[in-house]
C-alpha cells in the first residue's frame, strides 16, 4: 500500500480571502469519507500530520483548512472581521468538499479551539455534518485572560480592532510533556502567538454561540478528552456533551493524555480511535 502524501490546496473564500488547506488524499479506490478538522487558537494543521496520515491510510479523504490568520494562511494575520464569518469559511469548505464527492458520510473534527468552531457549524448546517468529532474541545477553557485584560480587549475592539495582545498559552507545557514536542511548538513559525481585538471579541461571540448549539447538533458525536488536560476543564465538558442532541453519543478518555494528543507517546492510537468511530457509522 502507498504512503500517503500531503497535498497543499488553495480555497478563495466568498469575500476573496485565500485559505490554506493541507489535504490527504484516501489511500485505495473509492474513500470511505470525508473528514475536515479544524485546529486550536495557536496551531494549524501543520501540527497533526500524523492524524492526516492516519485517516489516509483508513480509507478517508483529510482535509485541514487553517483558519484565516492563522497557520499558513499570512493575510491579515491574527486577525478575524466577525465570528459570522469564521463560521462562514467553516460551513463553506463543507460544502465545497461534499460537492466534491456527494453522498459520502461526512465528519467534522473540531480540536482545542477549533471545537467551538465545530459544534456552531454542526448546529447551523446539519446538512453538511454526519459525524461530530471533538477532541480536547476548547468549550470550557481552565486557560483565559484576566478581567483587565478583558475590558482593554474591549476598549480595543470599539476604537482599534486589529490591536494585538497576547494569547494566554505561551508556555508550550500547556499543550505536552513531551520536551522535543514543547522544542517544536517554542520555534514553529507558524503557531499564532497573538491576536487582535477582533479575533478575541468574535472568540467570546462564538462562546455565546456553543452555548445555545446543543439542542441543534443531531449528528453522532465522538468526544475525546485527555486525563491530564491544563488547557480544557473535562468535568464541565462532559457535561456540556451530554446535552447534546445527538442520540448517538461516545466517549472516549485518555487518563495520562494530555490537551494536543498529537504529540503524546503513542499519538497514532487516538486517530486509530478516531477511525474506529468512524468505520462504526
Amino acid at each position: 500500500m502507498p504512503e500517503p502524501a500531503h497535498q497543499a490546496f488553495p480555497f478563495t473564500a466568498s469575500d476573496g480571502y485565500p485559505l490554506h488547506v493541507t489535504r490527504w488524499p484516501a489511500v485505495g479506490a473509492d474513500p470511505r469519507g470525508l473528514v475536515v478538522v479544524l485546529h486550536g487558537v495557536q496551531s494549524h494543521g501543520g501540527w497533526y500530520h500524523g492524524l492526516g496520515r492516519t485517516l489516509a491510510q483508513r480509507g478517508y479523504d483529510v482535509s485541514f483548512p487553517d483558519r484565516r490568520g492563522s497557520g499558513a494562511n499570512t493575510q491579515d494575520r491574527g486577525h478575524s472581521p466577525s465570528a459570522r464569518r469564521l463560521i462562514d469559511d467553516v460551513v463553506e469548505w463543507l460544502a465545497a468538499v461534499s460537492a466534491e464527492r456527494p453522498g459520502i458520510p461526512r465528519t467534522l473534527v473540531g480540536i482545542s479551539w477549533g471545537g467551538k468552531l465545530a459544534v456552531v457549524a454542526a448546529a447551523r448546517r446539519p446538512d453538511l455534518v454526519d459525524q461530530l468529532a471533538l477532541v480536547c474541545p476548547g468549550l470550557h477553557p481552565r486557560v483565559g485572560v484576566s478581567r483587565g485584560e478583558r475590558l482593554a480587549i474591549f476598549g480595543a475592539f470599539l476604537f482599534h480592532r486589529r490591536k494585538m495582545f497576547p494569547i494566554p498559552l505561551a508556555d508550550p507545557a500547556l499543550f505536552t510533556d513531551n520536551p522535543e514536542r514543547q522544542a517544536f511548538i517554542a520555534a514553529d513559525p507558524y503557531s499564532l502567538r497573538s491576536a487582535t481585538a477582533g479575533l478575541l471579541a468574535a472568540s467570546v461571540i462564538i462562546d455565546r454561540m456553543v452555548a445555545w448549539a446543543p439542542r441543534r447538533v443531531r449528528a453522532r458525536a465522538l468526544l475525546m478528552l485527555a486525563g491530564r488536560d491544563r488547557i480544557v476543564n473535562n468535568a464541565r465538558t462532559r457535561a456540556y456533551f451530554e446535552r447534546l442532541a445527538a442520540a448517538d453519543r461516545t466517549l472516549i478518555e485518555y487518563p495520562d493524555g494530555h490537551h494536543t494528543l498529537e504529540f503524546d507517546p503513542d499519538p497514532a492510537q487516538y486517530a486509530l480511535d478516531l477511525a474506529a468511530w468512524m468505520d462504526g457509522r
